[in-house]
């Protein structure tokens, strides 16, 4: 499931948990989400922090809740594929802004990815 890290709010950790399992397409469009008592009792967190995570979610349109039926994922592609891009674009930002803090040319660094990429 997922190992908590204690220097990220716990909601964070898993919207970005159930961010990538729909994703991953583990959780697919349309597929009804696990209940927030369910989720919580699985990952041993309060159902209040799992209810701020989908509240995120939903926010996002990424989940749709039909009340006395639970919550779903979107059918709406784009929005999953939109969700995909800005978590990619924050994920090289992130590596971007430390490899610049370190020193590396931009050079350096399309080098550095393009050997990772290779070894697949």
């Amino acid at each position: 499931m997922i190992e908590f890290n204690n220097n990220i709010p716990v909601y964070l950790q898993i919207l970005i948990y159930l961010k990538e399992k729909i994703i991953k397409k583990e959780l697919k469009e349309g597929d009804k989400m696990p209940s927030v008592r369910e989720l919580a009792r699985d990952l041993k967190v309060n159902p209040n922090t799992v209810q701020r995570a989908y509240k995120d979610l939903e926010t996002e349109k990424i989940i749709i809740t039909k009340r006395g039926m639970g919550s779903y994922v979107t059918d709406d592609i784009s929005q999953i594929e939109k969700m995909r891009e800005n978590i990619a674009k924050e994920i090289i930002n992130e590596f971007s802004l430390r490899m610049k803090n370190m020193g590396y040319s931009k050079k350096e660094m399309l080098g550095i990815i393009d050997s990772f990429v290779e070894g697949d």
